[in-house]
């Protein structure tokens, strides 16, 4: 099949007008390649975590190290994803004051990206590093260079307030607890 611009190409699911380079939290939710439990296994509520999770939840703490414009909230490494909290720091008025953490207007009208190119300092940029380092030590540990250890693309939601924000930490924190029912789970109660 010959490529066809109108039908073969890639669509953001990113909220059309926000530019997440923008200050403000995201909750943002990574999931490994074809759901592998690749990072552990949850026994009576709680994760165990395999040497590859371990990998994963080092390099998500190592990320604010690295990266100066983030600040990383609650967040959990699940057997094949994982959920947190990121706060994008700026100079801005839109999304969040983050020296007291309280969320302001956001509303979405920043300027259109057109492009793929991910700027600088932003969410997207966050997440392609953050992956990048775990899949290469991964790969490094399995001798397998360039096997995909994420799904293409991540999950996020803009956090807009307080109350958002609260009940997210405590969707994140909780999450073990509810793996049985989790929609990530392939063994979940829904699927058997």
């Amino acid at each position: 099949m010959r490529y066809d611009p109108e039908k073969h190409h890639r669509r953001s699911i990113r909220l059309k007008y926000w530019d997440y380079s923008r200050t403000g939290a995201y909750f943002v939710t990574i999931v490994t390649y074809g759901r592998e439990l690749l990072f552990g296994q949850v026994v009576d509520g709680e994760i165990r975590l395999t040497q590859f999770g371990e990998i994963a939840r080092a390099e998500w703490k190592a990320s604010a190290d690295i990266r100066d414009e983030i600040r990383l909230d609650v967040f959990i490494v699940m057997p094949n994803h994982i959920h947190g909290i990121v706060w994008i720091e700026g100079d801005d008025a839109i999304g969040a004051d983050v020296a007291t953490g309280n969320m302001v207007g956001a509303h979405g009208r920043a300027p259109l990206r057109r492009s793929l190119w991910r700027p600088p300092r932003s969410l997207g940029s966050f997440v392609a590093g953050y992956k990048a380092a775990v899949a290469k030590r991964i790969n490094a540990i399995r001798g397998t260079l360039g096997m995909p250890v994420w799904q293409r693309n991540y999950y996020e939601h803009i956090i807009r307030n307080e109350r958002e924000l609260e009940a997210i930490r405590r969707y994140i924190l909780d999450n073990p607890a509810h793996w049985a029912e989790d929609m990530e789970n392939p063994y979940g109660a829904d699927r058997r």
